[in-house]
């Protein structure tokens, strides 16, 4: 069995143009990495990508690959290696927990604190903010066993106290 190839996670974040993506992406193959997961989107107009990329480049030589990326100041990099790590799927139940309502501050905190409560992890979260309308999108992970009504009746408690809607769903496995 052979060893597998250094893990190393790569950040880019700043005012977003045309052409990062691809820059970046094309810098990184050329050093012979390989993306393995990755996640890139808008936040107000910036931009934001982390990458997992394996290969045998020393981080030192992924920064000086990227530099040019930061030439004109608007955009940030960072490097750094990360362990190798099986990842194993989920061994209970994939969910998704939906919050909705009028902005204000500690709405993520007080939902996930519930799902965390029950050993849920989130493995993906996005929210929007929409004029006055506040959205977040979780996809969640219940241990097996997992209390799901008493997650469910939680989650609204929190949504309540903060004046703001929230739906939890079971992914079938079609879905996934």
């Amino acid at each position: 069995m052979s060893t597998p190839a250094p893990l190393h996670a790569v950040t880019v974040l700043g005012h977003d143009r045309p052409g990062i993506i691809a820059e970046t992406t094309g810098r990184l193959a050329d050093l012979g990495l390989n993306l393995e997961d990755s996640t890139m989107t808008l936040l107000r107009g910036h931009f934001a990508m982390m990458l997992l990329c394996a290969g045998d480049a020393e981080a030192a030589a992924i920064e000086a690959a990227l530099q040019p990326l930061t030439a004109d100041g608007t955009l940030t990099v960072t490097v750094r290696d990360v362990p190798q790590e099986d990842a194993a799927g989920p061994a209970g139940t994939s969910w998704v927990l939906t919050v909705h309502g009028g902005d204000r501050p500690g709405i993520v905190s007080s939902v996930v604190a519930r799902v965390a409560a029950v050993g849920g992890n989130i493995t993906d979260l996005t929210t929007r903010l929409a004029g006055e309308l506040y959205l977040l999108v979780a996809e969640i992970d219940l241990p097996a066993g997992a209390d799901v009504p008493a997650l469910e009746a939680a989650v609204t408690a929190a949504a309540a106290e903060l004046g703001v809607g929230a739906t939890l769903r079971a992914v079938e496995a079609d879905e996934l």
